[in-house]
């Protein structure tokens, strides 16, 4: 028996831990009945990329082809599938398959499913290593592939695939969506710019927290933020307490939590969706003594983010996502310095 078919792929890979990218060529299966397989225009950089590039979380298998925040236009679409079509604008994100068995599953949280397999550094179904969208295709199951309004511009779609989603759900699962409370972001890198939007978009007060002075322009001018507190600044972390309805920790470097809960109002909520190489630590008594919850998020499931892209696109149309753009690059720079070898800060 023959070899299987393949689609001839370009793409940047990283070849060992040392953070750098050099072109790359591999093979990806052609398009099954219910696969589609699309033309890559745009990709997200997240931080992600350079923890798993760099061997940071480890588990990391080279070559590495990163990248979860595809968006592009369909090319071709397998015989079984009757909801995409050619010439469509659509996007794959940090998954391209789950059982679709289990509880997570069955109730639409399949970035929980013990089976699920990531866009890149992962074992596909066939026993092949799935690579991301530092490329010029992705073919993918089309049950992990979502619709891009047709308003919304593809470069500015690609962040609401990780960083989007990865702030919406918390936001809307732990009830921090009511109009007019307030809600603090730890950190302004890619998850915090998103987490800022998308609570203005919610109608909450939002402060910012950062070890960033430089940033405040940004996240008042640009994101509407309406404070800014540097997390160093004792005098105003000690006024701000017991003030915050709930608190997105976007951080994904070792820092203080105590601080950050004593910030909350009884029965605020501390939540945590950036992942530290270490283990954070608080006292028991800053959360049980105000009934405080400290809580994480992953992700979202398929259904979700299809949500918070139609969301953007029916009640924010070029708005959030032009505006998520002009900030998004300068994370992408950032983190593209990373790639190089220089220093970055997205705290």
């Amino acid at each position: 028996m023959g070899e299987a078919p393949t689609l001839q792929t370009l793409g940047w890979a990283a070849q060992n831990s040392s953070g750098l990218l050099a072109p790359y060529k591999f093979k990806r299966r052609v398009t099954r009945p219910n696969d589609v397989t699309m033309k890559v225009k745009y990709c997200g950089i997240c931080h992600s990329d350079v923890c798993q590039i760099r061997y940071e979380w480890g588990a990391s298998e080279y070559p590495m082809v990163p990248g979860h925040e595809v968006v592009g236009v369909m090319k071709e679409v397998g015989c079984e599938v009757a909801d995409f079509k050619v010439g469509q604008t659509t996007g794959v994100r940090c998954m391209v398959w789950s059982c679709q068995t289990c509880e997570s599953c069955d109730d639409g949280l399949e970035q929980y499913c013990p089976k699920k397999i990531w866009t890149y550094n992962g074992v596909d179904t066939d026993g092949t290593p799935t690579y991301g969208g530092y490329s010029t295709e992705m073919v993918c199951d089309r049950k992990y592939v979502l619709g891009i309004p047709e308003n919304c511009p593809l470069d500015a779609a690609s962040p609401f695939l990780c960083a989007g989603i990865t702030t919406f759900s918390p936001m809307k699962y732990y009830g921090m969506t009511e109009k007019g409370k307030s809600l603090g972001v730890i950190g302004l890198g890619g998850l915090g710019r998103m987490a800022v939007k998308c609570a203005k978009a919610f109608g909450l007060r939002v402060t910012v927290f950062s070890t960033s002075p430089g940033k405040e322009k940004e996240s008042r001018e640009l994101l509407g933020a309406d404070d800014f507190i540097i997390s160093t600044d004792k005098e105003k972390i000690k006024a701000a307490e017991s003030t915050i309805d709930n608190i997105i920790d976007t951080v994904s470097a070792v820092h203080p939590v105590d601080v950050y809960l004593g910030l909350l109002k009884t029965n605020g909520k501390f939540i945590m969706v950036g992942i530290p190489e270490s283990p954070l630590q608080f006292s028991p008594n800053s959360v049980i003594s105000w009934r405080r919850c400290v809580g994480g998020s992953l992700l979202g499931g398929v259904a979700e983010t299809q949500e918070i892209l139609d969301f953007c696109g029916i009640y924010h149309s070029f708005e959030l996502q032009q505006q998520m753009m002009n900030c998004w690059i300068v994370c992408c720079i950032q983190t593209l310095e990373a790639f190089c070898g220089c220093n970055s800060e997205c705290s």
